[in-house]
């Protein structure tokens, strides 16, 4: 989520890797000894139980009414940058484009999918939106909150157009369906993983750029680490403020930051921060640490396959289910059937255990927390 990389190595994978921006629990009050999950370090809080059924999110969506024709669409997809290709945000949201051409019976010549370029100017997202629209591509996915002002400007002038957003809403156009996500509460469960794995009770946070967006990464996992273990540090690092995007495209500095948490003690790193997450797990790798990984299962993804090894977990981000139900409701003409919100309730966020490090205790851990944040019984903040 590699093989040691150094210097040149890293300066080539920031040219060759695709660019993305994906990117309060009360405790008991009581300790637990670590157990055998844990390998050392941390005093824990008494964990929820588990419930005693999981939930089947997915087999629940699969099977979520009739069969939809969408045989008489024009999709489009206007993907943020990196595109189609990226192990991550951008990927997501391909796979859900992909099983809503195949599921909804959409014509192959009927979609069209567009990238964005690194530092574009805002005209060319206007430019690109207009010319899904203008072509008859109806619905438009714009993928991640970039897309946002355009669509001030763009959506007003095809209010026929029902367009996506992921990660933001454009309040005043109402052809704009927001969708959004609770990554918090993702963020959470890979904060209680955290905990659990780390040898020294000292985990960290690497975000890509300072946003609001990455700040709700931040707060969860802080939140779920401390809810697992309330006297764990938690050490936080942006590779870049507000103002650059270059956090989220840039391994090498990514590798850099991840250094100076590890040089402070971390041994558990979390990087929200697209591209940029390969090279914290590279650092990761180098320093014989942990890391988790973020918005797609990364354990997974053949452009981290030399650092899977130190990938213990991912929280999850399901653009993919995000994207596919706004298609499928669109060829339903039912957009208001649609969550609010992506969250654990609706299967929107969640966590993946790929890699075998996660045992039978942790994992009931986990779904002990996860249930009572579906049940309301745990908050999870969206602000550090």
């Amino acid at each position: 989520m590699r093989r040691l990389v150094r210097g040149t190595t890293v300066a080539a994978i920031a040219l060759t890797s695709l660019m993305v921006v994906s990117a309060c629990a009360k405790d008991s009050g009581s300790t637990a000894s670590t157990g055998s999950t844990a390998a050392a370090g941390c005093e824990f809080a008494t964990p929820p139980s588990a419930p005693a059924t999981t939930s089947a999110t997915d087999s629940t969506r699969a099977a979520d009414g009739d069969e939809v024709d969408g045989s008489g669409l024009k999709v489009g997809l206007a993907y943020d940058i990196g595109g189609r290709g990226d192990a991550s945000f951008n990927d997501l949201a391909a796979a859900g484009f992909d099983r809503a051409i195949k599921d909804l019976g959409v014509a192959k010549e009927n979609t069209r999918e567009l990238s964005a370029a690194p530092s574009e100017d805002e005209s060319v997202k206007q430019t690109r939106l207009r010319q899904l629209a203008r072509e008859g591509f109806n619905p438009v996915v714009a993928v991640g909150f970039a897309y946002t002002e355009s669509l001030k400007v763009v959506a007003p002038e095809f209010p026929d157009v029902r367009f996506g957003l992921v990660d933001s809403a454009v309040p005043e156009a109402a052809n704009v369906t927001p969708l959004v996500f609770a990554e918090q509460e993702g963020a959470f469960l890979a904060g209680v993983v955290a905990a659990y794995q780390s040898r020294k009770c000292h985990v960290g946070f690497v975000g890509g750029v300072d946003i609001p967006l990455i700040h709700k990464f931040e707060a969860g996992y802080a939140q779920g680490a401390k809810a697992a273990a309330p006297k764990i540090v938690v050490e936080k690092k942006y590779i870049t403020p507000a103002t650059d995007f270059t956090g989220f495209q840039d391994p090498v500095k990514g590798m850099e930051t991840a250094k100076g948490l590890i040089d402070k003690g971390a041994d558990v790193l979390y990087p929200a921060a697209g591209a940029s997450g390969i090279g914290v797990f590279s650092a990761v790798k180098q320093a014989g640490v942990l890391g988790i990984g973020c918005d797609a299962d990364q354990y997974n993804q053949p452009a981290l396959a030399d650092s899977r090894d130190v990938i213990v977990a991912s929280s999850l981000k399901r653009v993919d289910v995000a994207v596919y139900d706004f298609v499928r409701a669109a060829a339903k003409n039912d957009l208001a059937s649609l969550p609010k919100v992506f969250d654990l309730k609706v299967d929107g966020v969640g966590y993946a255990t790929s890699g075998g490090r996660i045992d039978a205790k942790l994992q009931g851990i986990l779904e002990g927390f996860k249930a009572q944040i579906i049940e309301g019984r745990i908050k999870v903040s969206d602000k550090p």
